[in-house]
C-alpha cells in the first residue's frame, strides 16, 4: 500500500454511521470535500 498523497484519489469503502446505516465514499460524489476522522479510541 502506497502512502497518500494530496490530491490522491481514496478507494471506495462502506462503513456504517452512529444509526447502523450503511455510508459508502462514492456516495459523496459530487461535493467538493470530504472530511475522514478516524478515532483510535472513544471519549
Amino acid at each position: 500500500m502506497s502512502k497518500v498523497q494530496v490530491n490522491m484519489h481514496a478507494p471506495d469503502f462502506t462503513l456504517k454511521d452512529v444509526h447502523d446505516t450503511p455510508v459508502t465514499l462514492s456516495g459523496f460524489q459530487g461535493r467538493k470535500n470530504v472530511v475522514m476522522v478516524f478515532n483510535r479510541g472513544f471519549f
